[in-house]
């Protein structure tokens, strides 16, 4: 074996080392905070229907089992990645995602799920980094649909991998005020969009990031495409918001209580920002507070209500 290869293979057997021992307890660890707020809060897993928790704890079960029968396998320690966070244990995701990228240095997959668990956990540079890093991976190469850990009703893959990579760039880049570059990764998202689903939510992004950074007209340019009768099947809510953005509906109509908290959170976000962007502070900084007061602290919605609430406490402005 040439000495770089022999370094490169004991650098993998000695990640494989610390890959995590998912715990197989049915309730999450009410001493161990999965993440800090941006306001140094400690952050516990969200709780779960215990209907839903056993389902996904089987879930894992068996991705677990799938990986460690081949734990060269790049799929299956994707999916192992996924389904552990799925149960809200993000930290050990990310060490799981940490692996494969020491294991697999150019699958963009790894980069990308990593990146996106660095925002729930606000690590938002490394989240940025890791994004970033994988923009570079796939430059240049043909998109492939993203398999949904969580399908939707009519169990049709809705986004693909380099769509999401630059989602969750733009994301990164929203969360630390960095308008106009949230604005150009949004731009390559809405131009990997395959259907109005994805079109609906990367498009609500990009309006947002450039009202932001005080371009108006272009934030209009945005809703230009946006139609009533678009055919979104998980993203109604982006809908509504593209919709009340365009003097469509009233905000009323828009914070409706789907009883899905990533629903809420966005509408809810998204309606603060609203009156933000039309000089209405009080009405958006207390519907903020309404959206970082539901247990569920994971949605990008939430975090980029706390992010903005963060800003106001230090800067004065959102």
């Amino acid at each position: 074996m040439k000495p770089v290869a022999a370094l490169i293979s004991i650098a993998a057997l000695s990640m494989a080392a610390c890959v995590p021992t998912v715990r197989r307890a049915t309730t999450p660890d009410l001493g161990r905070p999965e993440a800090v707020s941006l306001s140094r809060n400690p952050l516990y897993t969200p709780e779960l229907p215990l209907e839903r928790r056993a389902r996904l704890e089987a879930e894992l079960a068996a991705a677990r089992q799938a990986y460690e029968a081949n734990p060269a396998s790049a799929d299956a320690l994707i999916w192992y990645g996924r389904r552990t966070a799925y149960l809200g244990r993000y930290r050990d995701a990310i060490r799981i995602f940490s692996e494969g990228i020491a294991r697999h240095p150019r699958d963009a997959r790894m980069y990308r799920h990593r990146g996106h668990r660095y925002i729930t956990v606000r690590r938002f540079d490394q989240a940025a980094r890791d994004l970033r890093r994988a923009t570079l991976l796939t430059a240049g190469r043909p998109d492939e649909p993203e398999p949904d850990g969580m399908p939707n009703e009519q169990n049709i893959p809705l986004s693909t991998l380099q769509g999401n990579i630059w989602y969750h760039l733009g994301l990164a880049h929203y969360l630390r005020g960095e308008w106009m570059r949230a604005a150009a990764a949004f731009r390559q998202a809405v131009a990997r969009a395959r259907n109005d689903d994805s079109l609906a939510a990367a498009s609500n992004w990009l309006y947002l990031s450039l009202r932001r950074a005080g371009r108006t007209a272009e934030a209009a340019r945005v809703l230009e495409p946006v139609r009533p009768d678009m055919k979104v099947i998980e993203n109604l809510p982006y809908l509504r918001l593209l919709r009340l953005y365009r003097g469509e509906l009233p905000p009323d109509s828009v914070l409706t209580d789907s009883g899905d908290a990533a629903d809420l959170a966005v509408q809810g976000y998204g309606v603060a920002a609203w009156h933000l962007h039309n000089g209405r502070r009080r009405e958006g900084e207390d519907i903020l507070w309404r959206v970082v007061q539901a247990e569920n602290w994971t949605p990008f919605g939430y975090i980029a209500a706390e992010a903005d609430l963060y800003r106001m406490e230090r800067r004065g402005r959102p």
